[in-house]
């Protein structure tokens, strides 16, 4: 038996009047997703525990079943655990956004939390320098990819209420910024680097360019390196893992799941979709379960785009869900499909919500059509199917009880 599950970050939405009382997924056109429901088991889950910021983070998590509630330390290590850069127990990694501020009268506004989604060539620049700068046997400051990076304080602190750049989109900065204020030699090491990113070539020719300047650091999500246990002693399966993102690659690493790269693979809404869908049948042919994550309607949701998300969506079911249903049936015999959204991105919020999200369970040994609806918030709500959470979902996909870890 194979394994595929298949995830449309922040694909799920409330109902919008623009789309006279529907959802991005009701509008959107996805026969791939529809064949799944048709023939599947549909249904909502609680990806995001009670108390817990819902983050792509603990959402995913979650679906790769690790109770986050157990497991979750903060987003900056698991990023870090993608980057391959070594913690000890006491260093405290944050994820660290390149990021637009904009003066507005008296007040400091978020006016992008990507800097524009600056290029991976650009913000190597910018981060090289400021290290060079910056950089401490304490602080120090290692690129990612476009506008995610990581910071890593050395014996760092932990407790700093630190809140999410695309949280602040449009808001003013005053408040979250006080987090920062707590520590000294965070704020100084910030006001220094905001100074330097100013004056940067990088920035002037941006701002010629009519882009937005990457003219601040944003520290979030930290936490201490978390510990999972290896999925294949967890879940009794071999897998892999094929995204563009740190986040997910890093929660990949921390699980002992093989890391799948997609030349094109870009985060963003010009990802390589059929790639990533092709790469996860070439890596079925070795292990027994992969994990494709798919960031783009995520990223359209926090642009408040409605065009962009249904697009976003869309493009997830033509390129992705229906060549892996195609390529699947192909290829293996025996398979499972769990199509699935971490959680809901609002286009009214422009972040997340913590609410249930639809899953749809597809299995190649009962192709009974079983309900005419589509995929979509409704459909799922409707069947009146709620699993409580990502490790009891991931135990009904994989139609077992997950391994207890050792004593």
């Amino acid at each position: 038996m194979k394994y595929i599950v298949l995830v449309g970050d922040g694909m799920g939405d409330f109902p919008l009047k623009e789309l006279s009382g529907r959802t991005p997924l009701e509008v959107a056109t996805t026969p791939g997703l529809d064949f799944l429901t048709e023939h599947g088991e549909i249904g909502l889950v609680q990806t995001v525990p009670q108390g817990l910021h819902p983050g792509s983070d603990v959402a995913n998590m979650s679906l790769l079943g690790y109770p986050p509630e157990e497991k979750y330390t903060g987003r900056g290590p698991i990023e870090a655990a993608s980057l391959g850069i070594p913690m000890r127990p006491e260093d405290v990694a944050f994820r660290c956004n390149l990021v637009t501020l904009k003066k507005v009268g008296q007040n400091l506004i978020m006016e992008d939390y990507s800097a524009g989604h600056i290029s991976t060539e650009e913000a190597r620049v910018l981060i090289e320098d400021l290290n060079r700068e910056l950089g401490t046997d304490k602080l120090e400051l290692f690129c990612g990819k476009s506008y995610r990076h990581i910071l890593l304080w050395r014996g760092g602190p932990e407790g700093l209420r630190t809140v999410p750049p695309h949280d602040l989109l449009g808001k003013n900065i005053y408040h979250a910024w006080q987090a920062y204020r707590e520590e000294p030699l965070l704020k100084d090491f910030l006001v220094k680097a905001i100074k330097i990113l100013e004056k940067h070539p990088v920035n002037r020719k941006r701002i010629e360019e009519g882009l937005p300047p990457a003219n601040a650091l944003w520290p979030w999500g930290q936490g201490r390196i978390p510990h999972l246990e290896p999925f294949s002693e967890k879940w009794g399966l071999s897998g892999a893992v094929v995204a563009a993102v740190d986040l997910i690659k890093g929660l990949g690493r921390l699980a002992g799941l093989s890391i799948i790269e997609v030349e094109g693979a870009t985060g963003y809404l010009d990802t390589n979709y059929e790639g990533k869908a092709l790469a996860a049948i070439e890596a079925l042919k070795e292990h027994d379960f992969v994990f494709v994550h798919v960031e783009a309607p995520d990223e359209a949701s926090h642009q408040g785009s409605i065009e962009l998300k249904i697009k976003a969506i869309q493009d997830f079911d033509r390129y992705v869900v229906r060549t892996v249903i195609e390529e699947t049936a192909a290829q293996f015999g025996e398979y499972r499909i769990l199509a699935v959204t971490d959680h809901l991105t609002p286009i009214p919020l422009r972040t997340h919500s913590s609410k249930p999200v639809p899953f749809v369970i597809f299995d190649s040994r009962d192709e009974s059509p079983k309900r005419s609806e589509g995929f979509s918030e409704t459909t799922a709500q409707g069947t009146g199917l709620f699993i409580s959470d990502g490790q009891t979902l991931m135990s009904r996909f994989l139609e077992r009880e997950p391994r207890l870890p050792q004593e």
